[in-house]
């Protein structure tokens, strides 16, 4: 099993930037991707950016596209998640989320991102 903690969250001002980490730990030698999602209040659990842990290749939700990036330190077995010229709509609980190759997921407990107008 692998066990995701997040942190980065917080209280920031539009326009402004927030850098969110997730430190996986446990079962981490066979992880296939990681990534993020968020859930506004009232919203759905939306996908917002993942990575391959070996290749490194990105996805991002095409609207967060060019705002966000994502990114992991493999030897730190944790992945970032920059957020940048951050608005209002971007309020949510941000969970970070691991598959490992036998297509298990686990989920962080999330932290909250607020970004006042």
């Amino acid at each position: 099993q692998v066990q995701l903690v997040e942190s980065g969250g917080g209280l920031v001002q539009a326009g402004g930037s927030l850098r969110l980490s997730c430190a996986a730990s446990g079962r981490t030698f066979d992880t296939y991707t990681m990534g993020w999602f968020r859930q506004a209040p009232g919203k759905e659990r939306d996908f917002v950016a993942s990575i391959l842990w070996r290749g490194g290749t990105t996805y991002y939700a095409d609207s967060l596209k060019g705002r966000f990036t994502i990114s992991r330190d493999n030897a730190k077995n944790t992945v970032y998640l920059q957020m940048n010229s951050l608005r209002p709509e971007d309020t949510a609980v941000y969970y970070c989320t691991a598959r490992i190759a036998t297509g298990y997921e686990f989920w962080g407990q999330g932290t909250q991102v607020t970004v006042s107008s």
